[in-house]
């Protein structure tokens, strides 16, 4: 079936024209981080890091118990991505937050929280440096990390649960901020 786009034909490997993993971790990336706090899925943490991969993330700061690489669930989901995008383990969400806001990042809950500006309203400074927090899979960003926040931002939803995956929310958040703008803001 011919589409309106003219004859459809997948990209072959060559096509996408990929980085070696060596290539692509000296690239320019965005100058965003992502702060899992207290993930429990291995799983949604892979699917971070091939998001934060496809988006050209600095970088992914794994908080607490959240699933470290390298472990086969997170590589079945990561395709690879733990080998292209740096991250580092801290205790908590807390001593995270100080540590990027120490380098100058502004400091972002991805949260249903009174006061949230929706995504597509939000519209990052030219330069700034964002940390993303995303929370844990039942409770969310944890009260202690959320008391340390610039501010939140909220993914507008329009059905009854009021409610996304997290590696969904890091995926929607990481293109809504990228979209047609080039690395390093």
């Amino acid at each position: 079936m011919l589409s309106p786009f003219g004859m459809l034909r997948k990209k072959s490997m060559d096509e996408l024209e990929r980085l070696p993993a060596a290539e692509f971790r000296e690239t320019e990336k965005f100058r965003i981080v992502l702060i899992l706090d207290e993930v429990r899925s291995m799983h949604n943490v892979g699917s971070v890091f091939r998001s934060a991969d496809a988006f050209c993330a600095q970088e992914i700061a794994l908080c607490g118990y959240t699933p470290r690489p390298p472990h086969r669930d997170i590589q079945k989901t990561a395709l690879g991505a733990t080998e292209t995008v740096a991250w580092q383990h801290f205790p908590s969400a807390v001593e995270a937050i100080a540590h990027y806001r120490d380098k100058g990042f502004r400091i972002i809950a991805v949260e249903q929280v009174h006061g949230s500006i929706s995504l597509p309203q939000y519209q990052p400074t030219p330069g700034e440096a964002i940390a993303l927090v995303l929370g844990n899979e039942v409770d969310g960003v944890s009260d202690a990390a959320l008391a340390q926040c610039d501010g939140a931002m909220e993914i507008p939803q329009f059905g009854s649960k009021h409610s996304l995956n997290l590696s969904v929310s890091a995926g929607i958040v990481l293109y809504a901020l990228t979209a047609g703008r080039g690395a390093g803001f």
